[in-house]
């Protein structure tokens, strides 16, 4: 099974092959590292950009303002945010000319905690993002839906932000790419870049076919009747690591892995069938895109609510530290989730 680093390689393969896109580039996108978590590697139309994230979005505006179709790269999202005056224009540009000129770019980046990056390497950027009106946000928890929510995010007309959580990019999934072979060593034999010398490597690209996932559009993994848990990325293997130790029917998880447009029927359905319901990121907890959602489920279904929505996200503190014990003090862990968890499930009306 292919890790989320290769399904990302394999969906821009078939981007460029397939779909015209006609550029991916960023920080070290090109050979010969092929992106810092090597999900760039051989890419035909791949190339390395100066460092510098400003001229990484304007080159990518300009590019699908010209009319082609391009990837970009920020290689950490910690470094973006000298880049939110140009993520507004892009956002707002079909608007702006009444619908004259689109903006079909992609723009990825990774986010969030979970491989002890410290202060400039562990930054969520979700809540931010959600704030910026014209863009489509997509996060992937599994290799499947990164290959996915890729493919539809390079046939979008708009502006798609890209958000890969950091900490999965090694990890594989249980379900394969369609064309993806059976054995991870042959896949890995066929795309994956050998160490040291990489001049004369090609990679032996499989046949991999179309395979989407709606933007807008949310999964429900498990049904239950006691309380809905809203969540998306890396948080979304944190809730299955426990729900083991609950009943069957006793939890309902919600795979939020478009975050706007949001899937706020699956939400809303689920919540009036539970009555109670957590939203889960690692994001700093104060105006925390989970705080949207609380606000708008208290406002649109207060009479379906047994209990208050809650909210378990990350601490508003100015960093994450180095040291494992600072990161685990400061993102939520199982422990955090068990007892927002409980206490929903057993707070009286």
């Amino acid at each position: 099974m292919a890790n989320m680093a290769q399904a990302l390689r394999l969906a821009l393969h078939y981007g460029e092959e397939n779909l015209g896109v006609t550029d991916i580039f960023g920080q070290d996108v090109g050979a010969p590292l092929g992106g810092v978590f090597t999900a760039t590697q051989g890419l035909r139309t791949a190339w390395n950009s100066p460092l510098d994230e400003r001229g990484i979005v304007g080159a990518a505006m300009g590019l699908a303002m010209a009319g082609s179709r391009c990837v970009a790269e920020i290689q950490f999202c910690d470094y973006i945010f000298n880049t939110i005056d140009l993520l507004k224009m892009a956002g707002n540009t079909l608007w702006s000319t009444n619908g004259q000129v689109s903006l079909p770019l992609v723009l990825m980046t990774p986010v969030g905690a979970g491989i002890h990056g410290s202060l400039y390497h562990s930054h969520s950027f979700d809540a931010l993002a959600t704030r910026l009106p014209g863009w489509k946000i997509v996060m992937p928890s599994t290799p499947l839906e990164a290959y996915g929510l890729m493919i539809s995010a390079i046939k979008d007309p708009n502006p798609v932000l890209y958000l890969v959580p950091k900490a999965l990019m090694r990890v594989r999934g249980e379900e394969l790419i369609p064309g993806e072979p059976e054995q991870e060593k042959e896949l890995r034999a066929m795309i994956d870049a050998p160490i040291g010398d990489r001049s004369q490597w090609k990679p032996r690209w499989p046949k991999i076919r179309e395979y989407t996932l709606p933007i807008g559009k949310a999964q429900c993994l498990t049904q239950g009747e006691d309380l809905t848990i809203v969540t998306y990325g890396r948080m979304v293997n944190l809730c299955r690591s426990i729900l083991k130790d609950y009943s069957e029917d006793s939890i309902e998880l919600i795979n939020l892995y478009s975050l706007y447009p949001y899937d706020w029927q699956m939400v809303k359905r689920s919540v009036q069938k539970t009555g109670r319901v957590l939203f889960l990121n690692e994001d700093s907890e104060v105006t925390n895109f989970g705080e949207h959602l609380a606000y708008r489920t208290t406002r649109e279904l207060f009479y379906s609510l047994k209990a208050s929505p809650r909210v378990l996200a990350g601490k508003n503190v100015p960093g994450i530290g180095l040291h494992p014990h600072l990161e685990d003090s400061t993102i939520p862990q199982e422990s955090d989730l068990r007892q927002a968890m409980d206490e929903l499930i057993h707070e009286v009306p």
